[in-house]
């Protein structure tokens, strides 16, 4: 099965349930949740649309053919992957708590020029510290700033703009979002520019570190000022 088509195929199960546990999170009648194969974070999932009509598979090739459907149909399409999308991330956050003590921030957005086939909706927790994460053009993928990476709630403020606006940005024109890839590495969180992945790889790390330690002493205080019992009634 080509790589580049397997999430069409998945998208196509008539019976979700039939894909290995290792790949399937959880599955809607709309859509299907399954683990990344090789996550850019600590926690990455990705939310694909299965095909209902009136939209087809074509339609559902990449965001952009999605964006040059009905508006209607593909607004409809696109906050029902949003509520898809909140559910696995309140299952993150849980998760987060159970292995780490503290939540941090949930990204959900896509890539403006997909490297493979059929939509497909990134929710991944902020801090792209992941084995998987090797390649220059990778981080850059996924750094929230540098505009290849589009957030969901920026696309579904598309279809509120005016008519021009959403014709322009709906064209996601690879010529315009690829010389992005080649960006100079530099820190999502505090800008500081790295000569080579291992050194970026290492600060993430460093930055997510400190980020742990900071919630986790947040939360230890706030317990240690809670008062033990809730104060009583009085009259």
């Amino acid at each position: 099965m080509s790589q580049l088509t397997i999430l069409r195929r998945y998208a196509q199960k008539a019976n979700p349930t039939t894909l290995p546990a290792s790949v399937l999170f959880m599955h809607t009648d709309t859509s299907l949740t399954i683990f990344d194969a090789f996550p850019k974070s600590i926690f990455h999932f990705l939310v694909l649309p299965r095909i209902v009509a009136p939209l087809t598979v074509s339609d559902l090739a990449s965001l952009r053919t999605l964006l040059q459907c009905d508006k209607t149909h593909s607004l409809e399409l696109l906050r029902k992957l949003a509520a898809d999308a909140k559910s696995v991330s309140t299952m993150i956050e849980d998760e987060m708590m159970n292995r780490y003590g503290f939540k941090w921030k949930i990204w959900t957005g896509f890539h403006a020029v997909p490297s493979m086939e059929h939509l497909h909706l990134h929710v991944m927790s902020a801090d792209l510290c992941s084995p998987a994460m090797k390649k220059k053009k990778h981080y850059n993928s996924f750094h929230p700033k540098l505009g290849f990476f589009l957030s969901l709630d920026d696309v579904l403020s598309w279809y509120e703009a005016e008519p021009t606006y959403f014709g322009t940005m709906s064209k996601l024109k690879p010529s315009q979002y690829e010389p992005l890839l080649k960006e100079d590495l530099s820190c999502w969180r505090c800008g500081e520019e790295l000569k080579n992945m291992p050194k970026l790889k290492a600060h993430l790390q460093e930055e997510w570190d400190v980020e742990a330690k900071r919630e986790k002493a947040r939360l230890q205080n706030k317990r240690r000022r809670a008062p033990d019992d809730p104060p009583s009634g009085g009259t």
